[in-house]
């Protein structure tokens, strides 16, 4: 896992730390020096800690302008334990809102597996971010835990989405993919 980087490529168009709105400003890394850990297995020390033991984040983008966010996630999002979701929700979620960040992305694809509790977080999310005609996709979560999500039926609150090839986007494009799609969605 330590070789689990944070996607880089957009690193020259936005930078959380140098972001005054973000929760990470300020934030400094070391390249060499690796503490976090999912379980007894160290990760790359460029990933974000939010208050989770299982799960990291590393804000990819934000545009302040079209209301977005596209956050990347890995390690064992965990709310019967850990109540990971309040945790993103109170720490991350809820300050970029005040920014009026409306639309989420979440890069899911290194989430390992999911364990549910409560729907409350999910739902409060999800009213949020509806009210302003916002709306959350989980990006390339694998199968098994997207799985494990749908039997809690979290999908109400969250869409699932595949696109394997994100990375190939401009994150402006990417969004503008994802709400087109959503769209589609909501005009069938």
């Amino acid at each position: 896992m330590h070789d689990i980087e944070p996607f880089y490529n957009w690193r020259h168009i936005y930078v959380a730390e140098e972001d005054s709105l973000s929760p990470f400003f300020g934030r400094t890394y070391s390249e060499f020096e690796f503490s976090q850990t999912v379980y007894n297995y160290y990760i790359h020390p460029q990933w974000d800690d939010f208050g989770s033991r299982t799960l990291y984040l590393k804000i990819l983008f934000v545009d302040h302008e079209q209301h977005f966010a596209i956050i990347e996630l890995l390690g064992e999002w965990n709310d019967a334990i850990e109540n990971d979701i309040m945790e993103l929700k109170r720490e991350i979620i809820d300050v970029l809102y005040k920014q009026k960040i409306f639309k989420f992305i979440l890069i899911a694809e290194n989430v390992l597996n999911f364990h549910s509790s409560d729907k409350e977080y999910y739902q409060e999310w999800f009213e949020e971010t509806s009210e302003e005609n916002g709306w959350i996709v989980a990006l390339n979560m694998p199968a098994a835990t997207q799985q494990d999500f749908r039997k809690k039926k979290l999908q109400y609150y969250i869409e699932l989405m595949d696109i394997p090839d994100w990375r190939i986007y401009h994150p402006i494009h990417l969004f503008q993919k994802i709400d087109e799609e959503l769209m589609k969605r909501l005009d069938n």
